[in-house]
């Protein structure tokens, strides 16, 4: 454990970068071998709009990083957040309780807000309007919304007192896990119903991704899958059933 703490304190952001890259690259791999569902699409092209994106996104969270930083020392320099007021416990729990909170306030909640307030879902529209979901999709988000989601990550950090080594972990399997999730992926249904009960699994979030309602609005999670099943979130549909996109945006 303190060789993850001495490493996520000090990540490179060389590292960070191959890590995306990385990961987009296995999905991407996989998926070509056992797709979930076979497109007719030009994969290169689709996917050439969706790194713009991801780009964007990486820009926006380089440039900003500064103020992650600035956040998480102010709470561990005048012992405020919810990790500081905790009595002394394993580090692997400590970290768990971290992401945990981190992952419902960074993600969870500000994927829901963004569902339900007209301005915000302006931003958050362009995710949904993708009609080929593969592991390029987990990053497409308008800079705006990564500015937004920056905001709400910051705010987590506030409230849950993270030091730097959890804010860099979570940050890394919060760029992994929307990867592996929108990855066009057939994973063994009983063995994704499993992974669907501690994280958010592909054939879970696929749901989020049908383009009507109630579905639209449903499997917020992105790493863990607690919140959805706590908040009444949740919601099952058989894969054969999806249709990618959004009723009120289906030309690509």
């Amino acid at each position: 454990m303190n060789e993850i703490i001495a490493y996520f304190s000090t990540i490179p952001s060389l590292h960070r970068s191959l890590i995306l890259v990385g990961g987009i690259t296995i999905f991407w791999l996989i998926e070509n071998a056992f797709p979930l569902f076979s497109f007719s699409y030009k994969k290169w092209q689709h996917a050439g709009i969706n790194f713009f994106m991801t780009f964007t996104t990486i820009a926006i969270n380089f440039a900003l990083a500064f103020l992650l930083l600035a956040t998480s020392d102010w709470t561990i320099a005048n012992d405020f957040g919810v990790l500081q007021w905790l009595p002394a416990m394993p580090l692997w729990l400590y970290a768990l309780i971290g992401l945990l909170l981190l992952d419902f306030i960074g993600a969870y909640l500000v994927h829901l807000i963004e569902h339900k307030v007209k301005f915000l879902w302006r931003f958050h529209l362009i995710h949904h309007t993708d009609t080929w979901i593969d592991t390029t999709t987990g990053n497409r988000h308008h800079p705006g919304e990564s500015v937004i989601r920056f905001t709400f990550t910051i705010l987590g950090i506030f409230i849950v007192g993270s030091p730097m080594w959890i804010v860099f972990l979570y940050q890394t399997i919060s760029v992994l896990s929307p990867q592996f999730t929108h990855a066009n992926i057939a994973l063994p249904e009983k063995f994704d119903s499993f992974l669907s009960y501690f994280i958010v699994s592909p054939n879970m979030h696929k749901v989020h991704h049908h383009y009507k309602l109630p579905y639209t609005d449903s499997n917020y999670g992105n790493i863990f899958s607690v919140w959805d099943r706590l908040f009444g979130t949740f919601i099952y549909l058989k894969k054969e059933d999806i249709v990618y996109g959004i009723d009120t945006h289906m030309n690509p």
